[in-house]
């Protein structure tokens, strides 16, 4: 899909999200603002914004009710205001995004990962990069299976668990992945420094990650409604842009997210052990 088109048909959703009229938002009238048949648009968006146009809507929908929930007002009469007819119809939807019930998300004030509209012509992401040698880390953290990264950050936050870990002290909070290669699956985790866990430990394992050459990006400053899209942007520049241009691969091994809810700052640090490409010397 061109540029130009795809920006109307984001422009187009973006001005009616808040309206609930089939002849508006559905795929016939999405594919007429872009001026292709209802299949080719189905095609080109999808291969666009990596999902439908009817996920895109409804993660946007979602985000922005999000967003507007310290509005003293029921949070039924909001999520109404962008299409859904029901309390149980927006519970349902927010779980299914998020991972956790939207009452929980509102009592623990934590930060939520949201979608913002999809940037046709995005500022490109650069991270602050360096590279460091780690010592051998030590974390006490909860297994999350192979739940989808933001869900198992959404859970850990919304519940309280840092808090819990470090006996109600402030720490950095770690996020743990391992991708198996031969299976596809990611094992993900979240905790703290083995030495900060002085709380309650029921549920957690303990994890080592082991000393090794570490490629450091720290991600720009962000706000909590955009915290999320530049997380996904500095991963995308980091398997795209940097890999290929470094003159280092990706060693098998555990890589790391890190970030302090509690400061607010909206920066993460990301930790990817590498090696030296052969013919770099």
């Amino acid at each position: 899909m061109e540029l130009q088109v795809l920006q109307r048909v984001i422009r187009h959703i973006e001005e009616h999200l808040r309206e609930d009229k089939p002849d508006l938002l559905d795929n016939a009238a999405l594919a007429k603002v872009a001026g292709l048949s209802v299949f080719h648009f189905l095609r080109e968006f999808r291969a666009a914004a990596g999902l439908s146009a009817a996920d895109y809507i409804r993660k946007r929908r979602i985000s922005e009710i999000v967003k507007r929930m310290g509005e003293n007002r029921p949070m039924s009469d909001i999520a109404f205001e962008y299409g859904f007819n029901s309390k149980e119809h927006f519970t349902r939807a927010f779980k299914k995004e998020h991972g956790v019930l939207p009452s929980a998300y509102k009592r623990a004030g934590c930060s939520l990962r949201l979608y913002e509209p999809l940037q046709v012509s995005p500022a490109r992401v650069v991270p602050a990069v360096s590279l460091g040698y780690l010592g051998e880390t030590v974390l006490t953290v909860y297994p999350f299976s192979d739940l989808y990264p933001p869900k198992c950050w959404n859970l850990y936050n919304t519940e309280g668990r840092s808090s819990r870990l470090t006996g109600g002290r402030v720490a950095k909070d770690h996020g743990v992945m391992y991708f198996h290669r031969d299976t596809g699956k990611l094992d993900y985790f979240i905790g703290v420094r083995k030495e900060e866990a002085a709380g309650d430990k029921n549920g957690t394992a303990e994890l080592t990650v082991p000393a090794g050459l570490y490629a450091v990006f720290e991600t720009p400053p962000a706000a909590q409604h955009n915290f999320s899209a530049v997380i996904r942007d500095t991963w995308e520049y980091i398997r795209e842009e940097w890999f290929p241009e470094s003159g280092y691969l990706r060693k098998d091994g555990f890589e790391l997210e890190t970030y302090t809810e509690e400061s607010r700052t909206y920066t993460e640090t990301i930790y990817i052990p590498i090696e030296r490409k052969k013919d770099h010397g």
